[in-house]
């Protein structure tokens, strides 16, 4: 009995350590290790265009134009006035000057010298000086109206006739619908003031009011256009030789039409016909001041021209153009009452010049 107990016993024991094998709890598996991924910025270099600072610059042109005779007449030859040019057998030495001193500031300088050719008479009272100084606004508060200043004095040669004017120009361009085949490059009214006198004493001095509107654009098939209209009204400080009084308002009409056709162009030469007219100009007064030939004035007056010419340009740097061109210009010379203009005659001009830009 003793024996058998110990065998159940055993038994019993062997059987309780396999169930209590069975029933221990399998072992947690280790947490997995998380794993971070910092991304390292990475600069890429591209080549890019840096604007450089701005630095004054300008240009000097210089110019030389020769005006022959008008259909073989001079001046002197049209015994009834009516027929030549007022410039023939002569010559114009143009220097224009153009300063950009800051990037709103700017000044321009123009003078021209005629001579007399081949045996003719000149005049240098027909010399000119003119200074212009500019000053751009820029933008009048949040509108797109760009203003800009012009104090401008001219002289004729001989200590002739001075003007010395200050204007505003204010620019709505920015205002005006543009596209590839019409833009609009200006498009504004001036408005300012002017003194005109001669000598050196008060006698022929004029105090002038002006509001001008003036316009540029830029049309297809390289054609460009302009557009000027000036209304002056002038206080004068002697009574008018035409008219019984001191004031008078003038009106002046500009209406012109370019065309530039490329011929030619290789490497650094271009080879262009090049044209040009319209009214030059047609101008109203508030008086009878314009002689039409047969004793009674007129207000108005006009005159109307072209101008087709082949021009020839080279530059052998990049700052350096060599110039020429030569054609012959219609227009009616000497008649331009409202009423009687006629005879547009041909006389024929060509010029050449240099330009160097800084």
């Amino acid at each position: 009995m003793k024996k058998l107990a110990l065998v159940l016993g055993s038994l019993l024991v062997v059987g309780s350590v396999a169930s209590a094998k069975e029933v221990m709890p399998a072992p947690a598996p280790a947490p997995e290790k998380v794993i971070e991924y910092v991304e390292k910025p990475v600069i890429v270099y591209r080549d890019r265009e840096v604007t450089p600072a701005w630095r004054p610059n300008g240009s000097v042109d210089v110019q030389y134009k020769w005006y022959g005779e008008t259909e073989n007449k001079t001046k002197k030859e049209d015994t009834d006035k009516d027929w030549a040019a007022g410039k023939n057998n002569a010559g114009r030495l143009q220097t224009e000057t153009k300063v950009n001193f800051t990037e709103k500031q700017s000044l321009q300088v123009r003078t021209r010298n005629y001579q007399a050719l081949r045996g003719t008479k000149g005049d240098s009272s027909d010399d000119q000086i003119r200074l212009r100084h500019f000053y751009n606004f820029g933008k009048l508060g949040s509108s797109k109206v760009n203003a800009t200043s012009r104090l401008e004095y001219k002289q004729d040669g001989r200590d002739g006739g001075k003007k010395a004017e200050a204007s505003v120009f204010f620019d709505f361009a920015d205002y005006i619908y543009s596209n590839n085949f019409f833009k609009v490059e200006k498009f504004g009214l001036r408005t300012g003031y002017a003194h005109k006198w001669a000598g050196h004493d008060n006698d022929n001095t004029v105090e002038r009011a002006l509001v001008n509107f003036e316009s540029e654009y830029t049309l297809p098939l390289g054609f460009s256009a302009e557009l000027n209209v000036y209304n002056y009204y002038d206080w004068h400080h002697d009574k008018l030789a035409y008219a019984d009084k001191k004031h008078e308002y003038n009106g002046e009409l500009e209406a012109y039409i370019y065309q530039h056709t490329p011929l030619y162009k290789a490497n650094n030469v271009e080879l262009s016909f090049d044209f040009e007219g319209g009214y030059d100009p047609y101008a109203w007064h508030q008086h009878k001041v314009v002689d039409n030939g047969s004793g009674k004035g007129e207000r108005a007056s006009y005159s109307v021209y072209m101008l087709p010419t082949f021009q020839v340009a080279y530059k052998p740097t990049e700052f350096v153009k060599l110039y020429a061109a030569a054609g012959a210009e219609y227009r009616n010379w000497a008649v331009e009452a409202n009423s009687t203009a006629k005879n547009w005659r041909w006389q024929p001009t060509a010029w050449a010049g240099m330009k160097v830009s800084f």
